[in-house]
């Protein structure tokens, strides 16, 4: 049985009963044209605040795990006009175990996106190479931030004289921004890397990496937290997954110590790192004959490096060939530092400019989303700004792939 409630403007409904709002009934329920907002208890911290509800089984939710990814053999039945809305994606699940749930209630993406980069390096400047000359539709302007003033009045006179002729005003402007201005935005990326030296003695590149920026990236968590910033933390620094569970903790912290999750919603934090490793991927499959049925049936998971879980097809899975499709895009990286090159360009393109640009558009796309506590790379999408995660029929062999990198993400 469900209860049925109107706030302001707005359909609301639960299992639970809920106090402080006028009851209507399911009739009046049914007229309401716009999204409606299923109201749940999920744990805080092991759970999104909000997310686009696609299956009817999520109204019985008592947890999130990986499991959310694997598409219910049996679907509860509901009935035939609430199935219609969810087909439509037009339910979104709201977390009331939130204290400030309610904000959760009034996202609206803007018609066009407002960009900050933080960090013009490698990896940051071809990242807003892409988003310059490809951004038009989706973004608005773009900010760039970096500690070397000259780095970031270099890329403010470079970008702002490449545009196409006769079309001045086409491409989105580009913006030297300042510190304090850093929050005023749709979405940060974060860019920021210390550099570090391959290390042959080095166990774990990935904690390595993780020990190095981790510092970097919580002095800009606590100014999202003191900023009440309300947009998209984006990460494309190494390793993307650990960071943002970085920032998730350390943007719910107060000063003291205690936890309050009044910060960054889970939801805010997206890591994007896997696109490049799908791109790779891709690479290999038009390579070599074996994989070529990865490009249509394939699927990548996890993170950007080890721990990737690459799939040859989801309805014909094939483990040995999807083990070995998983090593070389692993290993891609190494493949381009022995022609002596930095492996940047095709990371800050396509997990970065692709990537963003797709998300912004309500395209499927790949970056690491949050996912009963742990930040796990797949596919995905945003519908009116809530989170939508692809829901497979997935196969064991690849479920158990899938628990051993989601377990290895778990130590934060």
């Amino acid at each position: 049985m469900f209860y049925y409630y109107k706030y302001k403007d707005k359909v609301l409904f639960s299992l639970k009963e809920y106090r402080g709002f006028v009851s209507i009934n399911e009739e009046m329920a049914k007229e309401h044209g716009d999204t409606m907002y299923f109201l749940g208890k999920l744990p805080p911290m092991k759970s999104r605040m909000s997310f686009t509800l696609s299956d009817s089984d999520m109204f019985y939710l008592e947890k999130e795990s990986l499991d959310l990814l694997n598409s219910p053999d049996v679907k509860k039945p509901v009935m035939s006009w609430l199935s219609e809305r969810i087909n439509n994606r037009q339910i979104v699940y709201i977390n009331t175990e939130y204290e400030h749930w309610k904000c959760a209630l009034e996202k609206a993406p803007p018609k066009k996106w407002k960009i900050h980069i933080i960090a013009l390096g490698d990896i940051g400047s071809t990242l807003l190479t892409g988003l310059r000359v490809l951004g038009s539709e989706h973004i608005d302007e773009i900010g760039i931030y970096d500690r070397k003033m000259n780095n970031v009045k270099r890329w403010e006179f470079e970008m702002n004289q490449t545009m196409p002729p006769f079309k001045y005003q086409f491409l989105p402007e580009v913006k030297l921004i300042n510190e304090n201005r850093l929050m005023t935005c749709d979405i940060l990326i974060f860019c920021a890397a210390k550099g570090y030296v391959l290390d042959n003695t080095i166990s774990d590149v990935r904690m390595a990496q993780f020990q190095q920026n981790s510092n970097i990236i919580s002095t800009y968590a606590k100014k999202a937290r003191s900023a009440g910033f309300k947009g998209i933390f984006a990460i494309l620094s190494d390793p993307v997954d650990l960071l943002c569970k970085k920032v998730l903790l350390e943007s719910n912290y107060t000063s003291d110590g205690c936890l309050d999750c009044k910060g960054l919603a889970p939801e805010q934090i997206r890591g994007f790192g896997l696109g490049v490793m799908n791109s790779r991927a891709v690479y290999y499959a038009k390579k070599f004959t074996k994989f070529r049925h990865y490009i249509e049936e394939g699927r990548a998971f996890g993170p950007h490096g080890s721990g990737l879980v690459i799939a040859d097809s989801i309805e014909h899975y094939n483990d040995d060939l999807s083990i070995e499709l998983t090593d070389l895009a692993v290993k891609a990286n190494l493949k381009m530092r022995e022609l002596g090159f930095k492996p940047y360009v095709a990371p800050a393109l396509s997990s970065g400019t692709y990537s963003i640009l797709a998300m912004i558009s309500g395209q499927w796309h790949y970056s690491s989303t949050f996912l009963g506590g742990v930040y796990m790379g797949s596919n995905n999408r945003l519908v009116n700004g809530y989170t939508e995660l692809e829901r497979l029929m997935l196969p064991d062999k690849l479920m158990k792939r899938l628990r051993t990198s989601y377990d290895g993400l778990s130590i934060l």
